[in-house]
């Protein structure tokens, strides 16, 4: 009997690393001439994992999102990982924005990629849901590279990670 190899799929972001974004962002902010005077601010939940910004306008809230965008990229936080909502413009101009941050695969989405991966024809392939991650399981090591190269090739809104490979 042939022994099954087997990966799992996962999303996510580096708390503490948005962390340390953030902190960043917030010093530039705190520093720029064009923020003199201002009351713009990025607050981190970490527990709920999204962030909330605050600016006077919506000019400034597009500088700010900017700057967030820049350090998250430099301490390389997936950017599609990033589920911004709209900007509230709220009472005397000031804007508000809420930005989620995925942690795991949505069940939609996930259900998407097995279709998508049993329509592709990989023999012997199985896919199965795991709570938020997918695991990919054959007797070929040859067909999970390809199913791996194929999910990579594809856009489902996530940063993906490859991981648990036996």
């Amino acid at each position: 009997m042939a022994s099954k190899n087997s990966f799992d799929v996962s999303t996510g972001v580096d708390l503490q690393e948005v962390d340390n974004a953030v902190n960043q962002a917030t010093k530039e902010i705190l520093t720029r001439y064009d923020f003199k005077g201002t009351d713009c601010s990025i607050h981190f939940d970490r527990d709920a994992a999204f962030l909330q910004l605050e600016a006077d306008d919506e000019y400034r809230m597009t500088q700010v999102i900017q700057i967030l965008r820049e350090k998250l990229s430099r301490r390389k936080v997936p950017l599609k990982n990033l589920d911004p909502k709209s900007i509230e413009t709220g009472s005397l101009g000031r804007a508000k924005q809420t930005i989620y941050l995925k942690q795991g695969i949505d069940q939609e989405i996930a259900k998407k990629m097995v279709k998508a991966v049993k329509d592709c024809g990989f023999k012997k392939v199985q896919v199965q849901i795991q709570g938020d991650q997918l695991r990919v399981i054959s007797p070929s090591r040859d067909d999970l590279q390809n199913v791996q190269a194929f999910l990579r090739g594809e856009d489902w809104g996530l940063e993906l990670h490859f991981g648990n490979y036996r």
